[in-house]
């Protein structure tokens, strides 16, 4: 289908900036073209005047501008385009509303309930994409095996497509949703999303109201159900809305670019790019499958142009741009991904897995309490970085042009405000200049090292910006089980060619390969791209004998329905198929995608292959085990269709003889100062030689730096293939964090329980000699600090009693516990010659697990610890090297030695995460010992020490800050405040500041005693909070460890709900008491008004089940911003279960989850509104409610009006209904309703006259939300737990 001989074929990468042409000519050869994606002075459309160049100037031919461009030369195009992209970041896509299931209206308001940014008070979220919402009143759900409600209509029992039974409560009412509809239309909306629950399987309904709306004259239409049918409502509501929302944007664009041709390209094949990497029909392009067409192509570029599939060397994929690089691996196939987030929007499709990260050549450089810092900021297009001569702040680029790596004098002269001056290195030098004396200001007051030189400065930049990007590279590898230093790096993208030899050094990584079209290889991935066709539909049933015929039928079909729409295409024996099914262990959520390529089928599996042998083998690689005797479900059938259709490149380069010679010679700064530089035109290279480092080497579109001790060669295609011949503060923190984030894979992947495993419940965390914190990955909130206690009560418990190959294991509250369930494994590491431990590695797990009172170790009406669970205090886990098996299990079983107590009912599950919390801790201690080796001890212990240091100077900078504005204000240095639990135990804070020294005490004299109940709060749970609020002050990125409690003295009363006796009830302190405290410290400080101040913690069960939630409330207001509504706040960031799993899973039907107008305080800034659940019960169950500000209200600032307090009502089956109040343990009927209202935020200044609320200010998407990918997922979902 490619060859279309003596014709000229076009491959088109439109991005945001610029437009790349690859052209193959009738004679064969081929051209690449690069001009502005917008210059409206000189042409309407980037692409059609990149077409009409080529032909002009290929045939001599004039082709006016003002004309449609001629077709009879063209024999196709192919097109990947950022405007899906880009209209999802500036939010200017169609208008459009929802319709949805009644009680839903705000499901996609409130989303997974997480916010994005842990210390973002303002709690920044991209606005929902919808305009307006249609509650319609229809209702399926999914019968259950011995559900105990009464049926509401036995006749309408109908079967969905995964071949689930569901009853139809409620009829659609077409009358009643025209009427809805008409009004949508007359208010000029024209597109429209549809989100029914369970319409994944049974869709019949959302098929009936997009006929009526097609009817009425809406001319988009896009039904869940047909855009991505997979189980699961909130992110099938989000595809659905974008695909509403883009796919207009999509085909406006289509129309322009067509009407610049005759015949509006009616004769020619036009083929766009998805985000899976493969090509659809223009015609077939639309909103969902569109956000990534423009990176799709440089990935299939680097796959087919740099994998061997004789060495079958995985690759890496490193496009470094303007304000952000993409990282992605090829193993010789294509790793996808099926959900991810674009600019805010969660999309349920099949995409390629892309991680995006905020650090490209206009990442902008800052010199913050002592740290050198690169972005996220980006100087943009404009002004761009300080070089582009339009007052543009220093970035990456004048780094790079400061050191000498890029010659202006290759440079076009298009910068200046005229568009008519050359790269400025005076601008660069001015700038880094200024920036010198600064930093060097700060060295000499701190006297902690010489003075740096400008190329010191820049320098230590450039390495900065290295470290961030290799942290994503290490996570995309690591986290399945690859070895990073075993793949080849290929760098593209016109900001890469600069950086690739430092990060494959740093990676330890061997070659790096630049193909000869890197600067437009999106533009030429679409050329070598085959046409795809994917279909997916969802299933329920199990992967064993009985399943098999249903499957090879079903796969059958789909297969049939791909090749019968590629043969429609024009395709006939270019076509192949590949069957995925989407598998996971029964009662898991861990579903992998799994093809069975290398797995042949046997007696043992379907036809399509062995399945149950792949999935097994990819789930030990990637998570350490496997469940041999547990069920295997297929939840998804996959088909995908290639139509092969790429084009076999022909270049060869010239061949020579002798030395390349140089074009010049430049002076170029290295680690070890300025080298001379040899410099290279690319194009004049012949292949076959060999380029000794340093070395820079120029191409139109991108030039490379050849570091010392590297060696670029030319292969025979034109390529650069670079081989490598095997301190800053900032680089040992990303170092020190990237090893914490290690630890993490490690124990996410040998763990076994759901907690740990799924929810990603856990911390992992490097330690001092002195037990101090230096890096903790992920930041779960409660936990942040709370280790650095118990390593430090280790060290004064067990002293020198510690010795090499030992391992501990602790959890209690006076040990820097913060509840039970959270068992901390630590792990002393010595070296050689040194008698007490070098440093600590330690790990936290929230285990389901470890007995007392009621399953799940979380009693809402506990009054003893001994009734929370196994307690450990300094209990030796492993000594010397011998795990302790029958000691530890002996330890988890005592708990039943207590009245109505049992021992830990998931013995297995406990013992399997230890092992895994050991195995991390292992991990850790090869990883610090790597870098002894690689730095010395002393170094690695001095940086250990800069970098707490660094914590504790921004802390103190806020502090000093603060006092000098309280001064001004108030004459005082001293700030006070109180809040209150429900039952009025109070909560004082009385905090003194020295405005000279930039410490503080915090006082908690005051407080009320400890509690008869379990809301006491160990010592670590305030310290907990106190970091937290401290970061959330400092208001930017921080190290987060012992160094920011160093300027902070604190006293708490013994005795104290906040520093309880040795064995108080605690579990409530750490979900509940956390929140007041926290609540407390802003109220003094006057940050912000108070949030909902709750978890909200329920939980049901009964013999055969267990479930716990929490729940979001209102955020509060502040100086600037209104609360949002409906998110978790401060100490927690739980995600919430999807109301589709919640209902297939578990005995209740989710009546109502949406917002509660009002019930957020009024102020100039309003608090936002708390949410309203409804769970109906279809069992007997037993409730447990944990929750706070049910009877105290969150507190407004400033004037603003406090939120309204939380409530929770139980309308039995016989229509009573009761107030529960805010902590209880009741058991429930089939038919019973619980009603939860949470909490609203408070206010902040006093309300205007006016009585419209005022907007948030707007950020730019596109800077606030860049990150991207399977990495970026990752770290969202353990911060949200």
């Amino acid at each position: 289908m490619a060859e279309t001989k003596g014709k000229f074929d076009f491959a088109i990468d439109r991005g945001g900036t610029f437009t790349d042409v690859f052209a193959r000519l009738p004679d064969g050869r081929e051209r690449v073209l690069k001009l502005l994606s917008r210059d409206p002075q000189n042409y309407k459309d980037a692409p059609t005047e990149g077409i009409r160049r080529v032909l002009e100037e290929e045939t001599g031919q004039v082709f006016p501008r003002d004309e449609p461009v001629d077709t009879s030369l063209i024999g196709w195009i192919r097109m990947g385009t950022t405007v899906a992209t880009n209209a999802l970041l500036e939010r200017e896509g169609e208008r459009t509303a929802l319709l949805v299931t009644k009680g839903f209206k705000d499901l996609l308001h409130i989303g997974t309930q997480a916010r994005p940014k842990l210390f973002d008070l303002e709690v920044a979220v991209p606005e929902v994409l919808y305009e307006e919402v249609i509650e319609v009143d229809e209702r399926v759900v999914l019968t259950q095996d011995g559900c105990q409600l009464p049926r509401k209509d036995p006749k309408r029992i109908v079967t969905g497509s995964t071949g689930d039974s569901l009853e139809v409560w409620r009829e659609l009412d077409l009358e009643r949703v025209e009427k809805d509809l008409r009004g949508v239309l007359s208010r000029g909306i024209t597109s429209l999303a549809v989100l029914l629950l369970h319409s994944y399987t049974w869709s019949d309904h959302e098929k009936a109201v997009g006929a009526l709306a097609r009817r009425l004259g809406f001319t988009q239409v896009s039904l869940s159900s047909e855009v991505m049918p997979m189980v699961r409502a909130v992110p099938r509501g989000y595809t659905v809305c974008a695909d509403a929302y883009l796919t207009p944007k999509i085909q406006q664009y289509l129309r322009g670019f067509t009407s610049g041709f005759k015949g509006a390209l009616k004769d020619v094949d036009v083929l766009f790019m998805q985000s899976d990497g493969g090509l659809t029909p223009m015609e077939q392009f639309c909103g969902s499958r569109a956000v990534l067409s423009g990176p799709a192509g440089g990935v299939v570029g680097y796959a087919i142009t740099s994998y061997s599939q004789m060495e079958k060397k995985p690759v890496i994929g490193f496009d470094m741009g303007g304000t952000s690089t993409d990282v992605s691996r090829y193993a010789g196939q294509y790793e996808h991904v099926f959900e991810a987030t674009t600019a805010g929007v969660t999309l349920q499709a099949p995409q390629l897995d892309i991680n995006t990260v905020a650090a490209g050549g206009g990442s902008r450089l800052f010199f913050r309490s002592g740290m050198f810092v690169v972005g996220p900021e980006s100087a943009g297009a404009h002004p761009g970085p300080a070089c582009y001569r339009k007052g543009g702040p220093l970035t990456v680029t004048d780094a790079n042009l400061a050191l000498g790596r890029l010659l202006p004098s290759f440079f076009p002269k298009i910068f200046g405000p005229g568009e008519n001056e050359p790269l400025s290195l005076e601008e660069t030098m001015k700038n880094f200049r200024h920036l010198t004396q600064e930093i060097n200001l700060f060295l000499s007051s701190n006297q902690s090292q010489s003075e740096m030189s400008v190329e010191e400065v820049a320098m230590g930049f450039i390495r900065v910006a290295n470290e961030a990007m290799c942290r994503p590279i290490r996570a995309l590898t690591q986290a399945k089980g690859h070895d990073t230093s075993q793949h080849v790096l290929a760098c593209f993208g016109g900001a890469g060619g600069q950086h690739a030899c430092a990060i494959a050094r740093a990676l330890g990584m061997k070659t790096v390969f630049i193909h000869k079209y890197s600067g437009v290889l999106s533009a030429y991935g679409l050329a070598l791209a085959d046409v795809v066709e994917e279909v997916q539909e969802p299933c329920s049933l199990q992967y064993d004998q009985h399943s098999f015929s249903e499957l090879d039928r079903r796969v059958e079909q789909l297969s049939k329905r791909c090749h019968d729409t590629l043969c429609g295409r024009g395709f006939t024996r270019s076509i192949t198929t590949e069957v995925f099914l989407h598998l996971r262990y029964e009662g898991t959520d861990c579903a992998l995608m799994v093809t069975a390529a290398g797995y042949p089928s046997n007696a043992q599996s379907c036809q399509a292959g062995d399945f149950r042998g792949a999935f097994t083998r990819r789930y030990l690689k990637e998570f350490g085990f496997t469940i041999p005797d547990r069920p295997i479900v297929v939840d998804d059938i996959r088909v995908r269709g290639c139509g092969k259709s790429g084009i076999k490149s022909v270049y060869k380069t010239k061949t020579g003889h002798g030395q390349a010679k140089p074009v010049t010679m430049t002076k170029c700064y290295f680690e070890g100062g300025y080298l001379d530089t040899s410099v290279y035109l690319w194009e004049e290279l012949p292949c076959g030689h060999s380029i000794q480092g340093p070395a820079i080497i120029i191409d139109k579109n991108s030039t490379i730096l050849v570091e010392p001790c590297c060696e670029a060669h030319l292969t025979e295609e034109g390529d650069v293939c670079t081989e490598l011949n095997t301190v800053q503060l900032s680089i040992f923190s990303h170092r020190f964090m990237s090893i914490a984030e290690q630890m993490g894979r490690v124990l996410q992947r040998t763990s076994i329980s759901t907690n740990i495993k799924e929810r990603l419940d856990f911390s992992c965390a490097v330690f001092g000699p002195d037990g101090g914190l230096v890096s903790n990955a992920p930041h779960i909130p409660v936990h942040l600090g709370a280790m650095q206690e118990t390593v430090q009560y280790q060290m004064r418990s067990l002293g020198n009693k510690l010795r090499e190959g030992d391992v501990i294991l602790s959890n209690h509250p006076c040990a820097g516990g913060s509840h039970l369930p959270d068992l901390t494994v630590i792990t002393p590491v010595f070296r050689e010659g040194v008698s007490r431990p070098v440093f600590f590695v330690a790990s936290r797990g929230h285990h389901a697990d470890i007995g007392g009172i009621t399953p799940g170790s979380m009693p809402p009406h506990s009054t003893s610890l001994q009734q929370e669970g196994a307690v450990f205090t300094s209990f030796k886990l492993v000594t010397g090297g011998v795990f302790q098996e029958e000691a530890v299990t002996e330890a988890l079983m005592a708990p039943a030695q207590y009245p109505d107590c049992s021992g830990t009912r998931n013995l297995h599950d406990n013992l399997s995460d230890l092992r895994a919390q050991v195995a991390a801790n292992q991990r850790g201690s090869q990883l610090v010992g790597e870098l002894i080796d690689s730095y010395g001890l002393a170094v690695v212990q001095a940086y250990m020490g800069y970098i707490q240091s660094n914590a504790e100077l921004a802390v103190r900078d806020m502090l000093r800050d603060f006092a000098r504005r309280r001064r001004q204000q108030t004459g005082s240095l001293e700030v006070e405040s109180e809040d209150f639990m429900d039952d009025g135990t109070p909560i004082r804070l009385r905090v003194q500041i020295n405005e000279e020294k930039g410490s503080a005490v915090f006082d908690f004299t005051g407080t009320g005693t400890e509690v008869w109940g379990n809301c006491n709060a160990p010592r670590a749970i305030t310290l907990s909070a106190l970091i937290y609020c401290l970061r959330c002050m400092v208001g930017q990125d921080i190290p987060l460890n012992q160094g920011c409690l160093a300027p902070i003295k604190v006293i708490i009363p013994p005795g104290s709900i906040l520093q309880p006796s040795q064995n108080a009830a605690v579990v409530g302190g750490n979900v509940l008491t956390s929140q007041r405290v926290v609540d407390v410290i802003f109220r003094a400080f006057e940050v912000c008004a108070a949030s909902q101040g709750c978890m909200n913690n329920i939980s049901f069960g009964s013999e055969r089940i267990g479930y716990y939630e929490t729940v979001a409330g209102g955020a509060g207001a502040g100086p600037g911003w209104n609360g949002r509504s409906g998110v978790h706040s401060h100490m927690t960031n739980t995600r919430i279960t999807d109301p589709e799993i919640l209902e297939k899973r578990y005995p209740v039907i989710l009546e109502q989850f949406s917002l509660r107008p009002g019930s957020g305080g009024a102020g100039k800034f309003h608090g936002g509104d708390g949410v309203i659940r409804k769970l109906l019960f279809r069992n007997k169950v037993v409730l447990s409610v944990l929750t706070e500000r049910r009877a105290t209200c969150p507190y407004g600032l400033q004037g603003g009006e406090n939120g309204e307090a939380g409530l929770n009502l139980l309308h039995r089956a016989d229509g009573r209904v009761l107030n529960l109040g805010a902590k209880t343990s009741i058991s429930l009927q089939p038919g019973d309703m619980f009603c939860l209202y949470t909490p609203g935020g408070g206010g902040y200044g006093r309300e205007k006259e006016t009585t419209s609320r005022p907007q948030t200010k707007r950020r730019r998407l596109n800077e606030t939300f860049l990150e991207r990918g399977s990495v970026f997922e990752y770290r969202m979902a353990q911060e949200g737990v």
